[in-house]
C-alpha cells in the first residue's frame, strides 16, 4: 500500500521527533520473523521505553537527515526495523536480547553519539548495565565506607561499654 504525500510527511515528522529525543538508533533485519515473534519483540520494546518502527527506508533517511543519526543512512537498505530509545542502551539491549533467541532477527547497525556502530558495537552497547543499575551500584559504593565506619564505631563502643561493665562488676583488689 502506497502512502500519499501528506501521509509520508506525517511519517517523516513523527520519526524526526523520535530522533530528536532519542540517544540511540538500532537497525535490524526482520526478514522471516513470525507475527507472534514480532508482537513479542514490540511488547518487550514498549516495556523498556523503546520505539520500534518498520519504515520505508527512503522516509527514514529523510527523517534522520540533519540529525546525529544521519551517519546510519548508508545502512538503511532492505527490510529493517528501526529502534529508537531515549535511554542510551535500551534499544541495543532489547534488540540484542531478542536476537539471541530468534536467529531471524539480524542486527545490521546502530548509531550512538553521532557514530555508526557495527554489530559488535551494538552488542557491546547492549552489555552496558542500565542507568538504574549503574545508579544503584554508585549508591552502594558511596554507602559502603559509611556503613563500615558505622559498624567499626559501634563495635568500639560495644567493646568499651563491655570493658566498663567488667570493671564495675569486679571487686576491688584489697592490698595485702
Amino acid at each position: 500500500m502506497s502512502l500519499n504525500r501528506s501521509e509520508k510527511e506525517a511519517v517523516i515528522s513523527e520519526v524526526t521527533s523520535l530522533a530528536a529525543k532519542a540517544q540511540t538508533l538500532v537497525l535490524a533485519e526482520y526478514r522471516g520473523i513470525t507475527v507472534a515473534a514480532m508482537t513479542k519483540l514490540r511488547a518487550e520494546a514498549r516495556g523498556a521505553g523503546v520505539t520500534l518502527s518498520v519504515l520505508k527506508n527512503t522516509l527514514a533517511r529523510r527523517a534522520v537527515a540533519g540529525t546525529a543519526f544521519e551517519v546510519g543512512s548508508e545502512q538503511m537498505t532492505g527490510p529493517l526495523i528501526y529502534g529508537f530509545s531515549v535511554d542510551a542502551v535500551a534499544a541495543a539491549k532489547v534488540v540484542a536480547e531478542f536476537a539471541k533467541t530468534n536467529d531471524k532477527l539480524v542486527i545490521r547497525a546502530g548509531v550512538y553519539g553521532g557514530k555508526i556502530l557495527d554489530v559488535n558495537g551494538v552488542k557491546q552497547l547492549a552489555s552496558i548495565p542500565s542507568k538504574e543499575v549503574l545508579l544503584a551500584q554508585l549508591v552502594g559504593l558511596l554507602q559502603s565506607p559509611i556503613s563500615r565506619t558505622a559498624r567499626v564505631l559501634a563495635a568500639l563502643a560495644e567493646q568499651r561499654g563491655a570493658g566498663a561493665v567488667a570493671e564495675e562488676a569486679a571487686p576491688e583488689a584489697v592490698p595485702a
